[in-house]
C-alpha cells in the first residue's frame, strides 16, 4: 500500500488528528502551487506504540502546521505512512520505535 522505498516531505494545516485504534491518522491540507489546498490522509502506528515515541493525543490539533516526512501511497493518491513529524513547537517525533535510515 505504501512505497517504503520513497520518502516525501509535506507541510500543511492539520484538519484533524485521529487518535484511534488500530492506527492514528493525521488529516492535513497541503497548499499547492496554484494556491489551492490538497487534502492528505497520513497513517501512523497504534496509539500504544506512539506513546512510547513521545506522542500524546494532544500532540497535534486542528490548525497546527507540522512538516511530515512520509512514505507515499503506491497509487500516487495524496496520502502515506508517517516516517517523522516536526511539530509546530520544533519537536521531532517518529512513528514508533526508531527505524533504520532509508538508503
Amino acid at each position: 500500500m505504501f512505497d517504503m522505498s520513497k520518502q516525501i516531505t509535506v507541510t500543511g494545516t492539520v484538519t484533524s488528528f485521529e487518535w484511534t485504534n488500530p492506527h492514528a491518522y493525521i488529516e492535513i491540507d497541503v497548499p499547492q502551487e496554484d494556491g489551492a489546498a490538497k487534502h492528505w490522509s497520513i497513517e501512523l502506528g497504534s496509539p500504544s506504540i506512539l506513546l512510547r515515541s513521545g506522542w500524546k493525543a494532544s500532540s497535534l490539533k486542528a490548525g497546527d502546521k507540522p512538516t511530515l516526512i512520509i512514505n507515499p501511497l503506491k497509487t500516487g493518491q495524496p496520502g502515506g505512512f508517517l516516517f517523522q513529524a516536526t511539530l509546530p513547537d520544533g519537536r521531532t517525533l517518529s512513528n514508533g520505535p526508531a527505524r533504520p535510515p532509508q538508503p
